[in-house]
């Protein structure tokens, strides 16, 4: 196992549990601090498509890229037909996972045959709210041509994502 598989991130959040578990498994929710709009509601086994609200900032990404050591990598947003996940469970208010394509905005995948990684969410009741672990894994599969660009861009994109939640759950 390489030292790219695994990305954990953990933030608490000052909002009960109930209401982080909303924002996590209601896809409407989810969202809005994640900054997509998807096509359906979560379901076990269900595919949603998404589209990002935003549009991408090549230079920037290809700027961070650089900050961080990585070879620049042309991006392009996911055609509306790909998948943007497919949820494999959903344990009420205590776990929620998907799979998906990692760092699905590089130029150089193949949605058809890219392998995808598992993304989970796990909520604990804390003194001070919620207890969120997000953890993605399963890097070891994709292609060694991207797997270190893969990994180093969704790490610092959860570290954002944990702050986005952050500020949705604790303001809403």
């Amino acid at each position: 196992m390489s030292s790219f598989d695994r990305i954990e991130k953990k933030v608490t959040l000052r909002a009960p549990l109930s209401r982080v578990w909303r924002a996590i498994s209601n896809a409407e929710e989810f969202g809005r601090w994640f900054g997509v709009q998807l096509d359906g509601a979560f379901a076990v086994g269900k595919s949603l498509r998404g589209k990002f609200d935003a549009g991408l900032k090549e230079e920037a990404i290809l700027a961070y890229q650089k900050k961080l050591g990585l070879p620049p990598s042309k991006v392009k947003m996911p055609d509306e037909d790909m998948v943007f996940c497919t949820v494999e469970r959903i344990e009420p208010e205590h776990y929620f996972s998907f799979r998906w394509i990692p760092y699905g905005i590089d130029a150089e995948i193949d949605p058809k045959g890219e392998p995808t990684t598992l993304v989970e969410f796990r909520l604990e009741k804390v003194a001070e709210g919620t207890s969120l672990t997000i953890v993605e894994s399963g890097f070891e599969r994709v292609p060694a041509h991207r797997r270190e660009r893969a990994f180093r861009m969704n790490d610092g994109g959860w570290a954002g994502q944990a702050e986005n939640i952050k500020k949705y759950v604790e303001s809403t």
